[in-house]
């Protein structure tokens, strides 16, 4: 009888197909996918490409955003005497990374001391191979301190920042000056007599290393340093928001003394030690004043320059 056999495999219905369940294949089937979308949202449509070249050509008009806290590059500081200056002179670090099996000396334990004290820098054991490779060779000494990059400010902040507090925006901006010691006098002096920070362009030209932190004696955790793509572009946006722009050079048609735009809004512009300005930012000043010296010297380095200058703006602004 059909459906009693006992024969395997034997076939106990005439339906044709598979006897398990569709799965829910047949359901999804039936089921709608929805109103059709625009022509202007289906790929490959002409109105899809054309809303696709549109948005780019807008995208193109829409104006860059301002470079505002442009980060520099990481350093190491390597070698005992290094490493050790730079952590007692507050240079701000991440890492000190210690040779394993270090002989230690009053350096090394200083330095250690120095790292545990501040509390934000991981100290990190690393074998003599692995420092050679950080340092490409460099005599490390068994001690190499990493320095974070430098959180450089926007040019145009630095004004708006004075302008806020209700002052008259005092700014010093370096044309080529690649000694990062000057440029850490240059802060030192800034924030001694009340400035509102420094401008260096983003080339050919010293940045904030662990040097310039060193030679600022600290001054630089609260001195602004903004970095400028272009310097002449920068000191003709200052001369816009209503600074003077004044220009220190030997030939200078005017002496310090008879300067009077340094107590008012001013950006006092200092080239390097042996080519002073160029030439688009010495036409770009509004004045270019010339330091006296008695004593026959023929320059001043950009650091000491500097600081003439401003102590005489602050001594004008009371």
């Amino acid at each position: 009888m059909a459906g009693n056999s006992q024969r395997r495999n034997r076939r106990t219905s005439n339906k044709k197909g598979a006897q398990v369940g569709s799965g829910g294949k047949r359901r999804r089937s039936l089921e709608g996918k929805g109103p059709t979308p625009p022509a202007s949202a289906r790929k490959g449509h002409v109105k899809n490409r054309v809303a696709n070249a549109k948005a780019k050509q807008a995208a193109a008009r829409r104006p860059a955003p301002r470079r505002g806290g442009a980060k520099g590059t990481a350093e190491l500081v390597v070698g005992r005497n290094p490493v050790f200056e730079a952590l007692r002179d507050g240079v701000p670090a991440t890492n000190l990374y210690v040779q394993q099996f270090i002989d230690t000396d009053e350096r090394v334990r200083a330095a250690l001391q120095l790292a545990s004290e501040r509390g934000d820098i991981n100290l990190m054991e690393a074998p003599r191979p692995e420092l050679d490779r950080m340092t490409n060779g460099l005599n490390h000494q068994g001690l190499v301190l990493q320095v974070p990059p430098y959180d450089y400010a926007h040019p145009e902040d630095l004004a708006a920042a004075a302008f806020d507090d209700g002052d008259d925006p005092l700014i010093v901006a370096l044309d080529g000056v690649t000694d990062p010691r000057n440029l850490g006098a240059v802060v030192r002096s800034v924030c001694a007599f009340g400035g509102h920070g420094v401008v260096v362009p983003e080339r050919r030209a010293a940045g904030m290393t662990a040097g310039a932190w060193k030679t600022s004696a600290g001054t630089a955790a609260r001195t602004p340093v903004a970095r400028a793509t272009n310097l002449t572009r920068t000191l003709e946006s200052y001369q816009k928001a209503g600074l003077t722009v004044v220009g220190l050079a030997a030939d200078g048609e005017l002496e310090l003394q008879d300067v009077e735009a340094l107590d008012g809004p001013v950006v006092i512009v200092v080239g390097s030690e042996g080519k002073g300005l160029s030439r688009l930012v010495g036409e770009t000043c509004d004045v270019r004043v010339r330091i006296p010296m008695p004593g026959g010297a023929e320059s001043l380095n950009a650091g000491v320059a500097a600081g003439v200058v401003l102590w005489e703006a602050a001594r004008r602004r009371g």
